[in-house]
């Protein structure tokens, strides 16, 4: 009886609670849009899985070794083990104290607002002791812990990306940088959170979250790794889950600030572009901002080299890799990273639904800013342009423009927008690596 009643006590039915219940439904959800509706489902499937074995209870998949050292010594009242975490994590504790519910409050708190060396040498203790990081937590910190992932994601992304409709209309690049409005706008909403006493957030966590309104993951990972890394996770999160969820929220702003007649003109077919031109642009682009900007240098580094090996045509081999099989395992490993931050006690709190609600602001911010700039042009313009484009000026690349595309043939059946807006959707993945690099340069 007493064996039986230890596996009942340490099995997930004993100790699940109603956190891990929500999000474990929340990583169901994510996989039936994936499997069900087809959103996505290249990220939402390795995400939401990663959210679902994240939150299996007493399996501590997603802690690090210190983290699941003091859960099992809180639970078995193990006071040596708890005295020789308590000191590098600044507890108050006193070997043969009672734990207590504050007593695992104080731990909780410790572990969230410990530094990077404390954390080390916590984990370095439970490591001697004999536990181990979870796997989960292994692959985000070589994924997206050392910033190798992101990095990695935008060559790859770089080497499928045809620059071609932006050299033959190279103005709805404006249209790109409008979106970005979405990312500045953001980290003045939560600056003023901060000043009301909503939501308290810092300058360098309010940049760090306003880079979700560029709908890139890499890039939001990038910024938040340099300047806000506790923050990671849940901007982590938001940007991929907003990423994933283009087709659910664009549509709607698109056709509110737009009438049915806009929404069906057609532009003229765009003109060939050489390939001499677009061996060139990805290193003038590159030489042009890093020499001003050198803080981007890391994203558009990346993006720009992956699309030198597609257009340069020397090196197939390589081009192939970098597009299918090297971006291919860096996004299941990236996606069960992200879905390892969907853990109940650290994403069910204010701060990080705040963050979340920032974050869909922002990228609501980025899509109608683009959409009204496309209006805008076609004021002072005599060549119209489809105001539906304007929208894929984030960086959601290609879903943005899959998006502009459908809801134009939904207004116009011969209506083919897709590789016009193309031009802009690339234009906004340079522009959120530019605005990374002004974010990281202006308050790193």
């Amino acid at each position: 009886m007493d064996k039986l009643m230890t596996l009942w006590t340490g099995s997930g039915l004993f100790n699940i609670g109603s956190g891990q219940v929500i999000m474990i439904a929340v990583g169901l959800l994510l996989l039936f849009l994936a499997i069900r509706k087809g959103f996505e489902p290249l990220l939402l499937v390795p995400i939401g899985f990663g959210g679902i074995l994240a939150n299996i209870p007493e399996a501590g998949l997603a802690l690090t070794a210190a983290e699941n050292a003091i859960h099992f010594a809180l639970k078995a009242g193990n006071a040596e083990i708890l005295a020789a975490l308590a000191a590098p994590l600044d507890v108050a504790y006193q070997v043969g104290q009672v734990v207590t519910p504050e007593l695992k409050d104080a731990f909780k708190v410790a572990v969230k607002e410990a530094s990077y060396s404390e954390m080390a040498m916590a984990n370095s203790i439970a490591q001697d002791i004999g536990y181990a990081n979870g796997m989960l937590y292994n692959f985000y910190s070589v994924v997206i812990g050392s910033t190798i992932g992101p990095l990695v994601i935008f060559m790859g992304v770089g080497a499928m990306t045809d620059f071609g409709p932006l050299l033959a209309n190279p103005k709805t690049m404006l249209l790109g940088a409008a979106a970005q409005f979405g990312i500045f706008g953001t980290v003045l909403g939560a600056a003023l959170l901060d000043w009301f006493g909503i939501l308290e957030f810092t300058i360098l966590e309010a940049a760090a979250i306003g880079i979700i309104g560029g709908a890139d993951g890499p890039t939001s990972i990038y910024v938040s790794s340099v300047l806000a890394p506790h923050l990671l996770g849940a901007i982590a999160v938001s940007a991929y889950a907003y990423m994933a969820m283009v087709p659910m929220i664009q549509p709607p702003i698109m056709k509110a600030l737009t009438s049915e007649k806009e929404r069906a003109i057609k532009m003229s077919q765009l003109r060939p572009v050489s390939k001499r031109e677009k061996i060139v642009f990805p290193l003038v682009v590159l030489i042009a901002v890093v020499l001003f900007l050198p803080d981007a240098a890391p994203l558009l580094g990346m993006f720009c080299f992956g699309n030198l090996m597609r257009e340069c045509g020397v090196v197939e081999r390589l081009n192939d890799t970098a597009q299918n099989a090297l971006i291919n395992i860096t996004t299941i490993f990236l996606g069960l990273s992200v879905g390892s931050k969907l853990m109940a006690d650290k994403f069910l709190d204010a701060q990080t639904l705040g963050i979340l609600g920032l974050g869909i602001v922002a990228f609501a911010v980025g899509t109608a800013s683009g959409v009204l700039m496309a209006k805008l042009m076609n004021k002072l313009s005599k060549d119209p342009i489809n105001p539906l484009i304007g929208s894929a000026g984030v960086s959601a690349v290609p879903m943005a423009a899959r998006v502009s595309n459908k809801v134009g043939l939904e207004a116009n059946p011969q209506n083919f927008l897709l590789m016009h807006a193309m031009g802009p959707n690339v234009a906004g993945v340079i522009g959120s690596a530019v605005a990374a690099g002004v974010m990281i340069k202006l308050l790193s």
